[in-house]
């Protein structure tokens, strides 16, 4: 996520805040900016995890799988 999105979502947080709160538009920015950044943060998460190794006590290497019975979103 570029950081000009996530100062804007900082801007519309600062704005909340104050007397003047946020027209029904900013509030419509601010969540649809939010929800770019969740899906940003959990690729990110998703893409470090499907990297990630694990091993055993004998020294043998395996990937990192799902949780058995985990439905993928």
């Amino acid at each position: 996520m570029e950081q000009s999105r996530i100062d804007r979502i900082n801007e519309l947080a600062r704005k909340a805040k104050t007397a003047e709160g946020l027209t029904e538009a900013e509030h419509a920015e601010r969540a649809g900016l939010r929800r770019e950044y969740v899906d940003a943060v959990l690729g990110s998460l998703r893409g470090q995890l499907d990297n990630t190794w694990v091993v055993d006590e004998q020294g043998n290497k395996r990937k990192l799988t799902d949780k058995e019975g985990k439905q993928d979103k």
